[in-house]
C-alpha cells in the first residue's frame, strides 16, 4: 500500500484553497425598483389587480432594493406573451432564451475572472458551472468550454437547480477539488437569468410577488486554486472549512417546481425566524475550534434572500449595523441573484478594501464567514480567512 500512498501524495494540492480572482457581470437592461410595481402590471397586462399592485408596491418599497438588471425585455414579452401570465404553458419559450443566454452572462463573469487572475486560460483545470435555469444536454458548462475556448480536457461540474444557497455549494466543491489535485486551477461560474421565474399575478399565489419583487440577474465567477504562484497570482481569501446542513423543521419552507408554465417560487413566512433560531449554532461549530466567539469579529459575506433575513440574523447575534455592509449594498444595486450573490459580495468587499487601503474585507479583520441559504432550507456555511494581511494565528 505504501506505493499507492505515494502516488495519492503526489495527486494533492498543497495548502489551503484560495480565491485567486473574482469576476461579475449583469445584463444591460436595468429596472428601478420605484419604476417596477407599475412596469409589472403594464407588461402582465394585470392593471385591474388594485389589491395585489398596492401589495406588490408595499413590497417593492420594504425590499432595500434599488434597482436590478434583467435580461427580460418588454420586446422579449410581447414576442413570447405567454411569459407574462400566470398559468399559460411557457417552458418551451423560456428555456430557447436561457439555454443561449446563461452559457453568455457567465461567459461574461467568467472572463474577467481570468483577466484577472492573469495566468493563460489553457491552465484551468476544473470548471464548476451553477444555475437555476435552462437545464439542457450538453449543458451550460460545455457551453462555457466552448464561449472561452478552454481545453477539452478541462473536468466539468454542472449544478441545476440548487437555488440560493448554491453561492456557498460551488466554493465548498471548489475547496475540495483545489485541495486534492495538485496544481488545480478551478473556475467557478454562476449564472443566474430570471425569465425562467417571471410570471403575472395570482390572487392564490401571493408568495410568487415576493421572488418578483427580489431576484435579478447576474453570472459571478471565481478563481479558486492552493499553493499560489506569488508571482503572477493575488489571492484575496483563503476557504478554510465549509459545511452544509438541513434546517431542522423547515420542510417545504422554500421550494421551487419547474412546471410548463416555468419555475414556480414558494415561500413560507417563517424562513427569516427558521435561519434565525439555527445561525449561531452554525457558527459555534465553525469557529469555537478556532477559537473564535465574538461574531463581530468576524467579517460577513451572507446571501442577502431579503430584508427580513438580514434584520433576524442582525437581532438574532446582535451584529453591528455596518457588519452586513456589503450584503446589503448588493441587495440594493443589484437585487437577489440567487447563487451569484455571494460571490458579488465577495467582491464588493474587496473593492473597498483596495478603496479603504485596508485587506480585502476593508475592515482590517482575518476571519470571515460566508453563508448561503436556500431551498430546503438548506445553510451553507464557509469560513474564510483573508489572504492579504499579516497571518499571524
Amino acid at each position: 500500500m505504501a506505493y499507492l500512498e505515494k502516488i495519492r501524495e503526489a495527486q494533492r494540492g498543497g495548502g489551503p484553497a484560495t480565491i485567486l480572482a473574482i469576476g461579475t457581470a449583469t445584463p444591460s437592461n436595468c429596472i428601478y425598483q420605484s419604476d417596477f410595481t407599475d412596469y409589472y402590471f403594464r407588461v402582465t397586462k394585470s392593471d385591474h389587480m388594485t389589491q395585489l399592485k398596492a401589495k406588490l408596491k408595499r413590497i417593492c418599497d420594504k425590499s432595500m432594493i434599488k434597482k436590478r438588471y434583467v435580461h427580460l425585455t418588454e420586446e422579449i414579452l410581447k414576442e413570447n406573451p405567454n411569459i407574462s401570465t400566470y398559468s399559460e404553458s411557457s417552458l418551451d419559450a423560456r428555456q430557447d432564451i436561457l439555454v443561449e443566454e446563461v452559457p453568455k452572462l457567465g461567459e461574461k463573469a467568467a472572463s474577467k475572472a481570468i483577466k484577472e487572475w492573469g495566468r493563460p486560460k489553457s491552465e484551468i483545470t476544473h470548471l464548476i458551472f451553477c444555475s437555476t435555469s435552462g437545464v439542457d444536454m450538453p449543458g451550460a458548462d460545455y457551453q462555457l468550454i466552448k464561449l472561452l475556448g478552454l481545453k477539452p480536457s478541462t473536468k466539468r461540474i454542472m449544478l441545476y437547480h440548487q437555488g440560493c444557497f448554491a453561492g456557498g455549494t460551488v466554493l465548498r466543491l471548489a475547496k475540495d477539488l483545489a485541495e486534492n489535485n495538485a496544481h488545480a486551477r478551478v473556475l467557478v461560474v454562476c449564472s443566474e437569468i430570471t425569465v425562467v421565474t417571471f410570471r403575472g399575478p395570482s390572487e392564490t399565489h401571493l408568495d410568487s410577488l415576493v421572488g418578483q419583487a427580489l431576484f435579478g440577474d447576474g453570472a459571478s465567477s471565481v478563481i479558486v486554486g492552493s499553493n499560489p504562484d506569488p508571482s503572477i497570482e493575488r489571492p484575496s481569501f483563503h476557504l478554510v472549512s465549509a459545511s452544509e446542513t438541513i434546517l431542522p423543521h423547515s420542510e417545504g419552507a422554500i421550494e421551487g417546481h419547474l412546471r410548463e408554465v416555468g419555475l414556480t417560487f414558494h415561500l413560507k413566512d417563517n424562513v427569516p425566524q427558521l435561519i434565525g433560531e439555527n445561525i449561531e449554532k452554525s457558527l459555534e461549530e465553525t469557529f469555537h475550534p478556532l477559537g473564535i466567539n465574538d461574531w463581530n469579529s468576524l467579517f460577513w459575506i451572507t446571501h442577502p434572500g431579503g430584508p427580513a433575513i438580514l434584520k433576524q440574523i442582525e437581532a438574532s447575534l446582535g451584529l453591528k449595523a455596518e457588519k452586513l455592509r456589503a450584503t446589503k449594498q448588493v441587495l440594493s444595486e443589484y437585487g437577489n441573484m440567487s447563487s451569484a450573490c455571494v460571490l458579488f459580495i465577495l467582491d464588493e468587499m474587496r473593492r473597498w478594501s483596495m478603496e479603504e487601503g485596508k485587506d480585502t474585507t476593508g475592515e482590517g479583520l482575518k476571519w470571515g464567514v460566508l453563508y448561503g441559504f436556500g431551498p430546503g432550507l438548506t445553510m451553507e456555511t464557509i469560513a474564510l480567512h483573508s489572504a492579504t494581511i499579516d497571518h499571524g494565528h
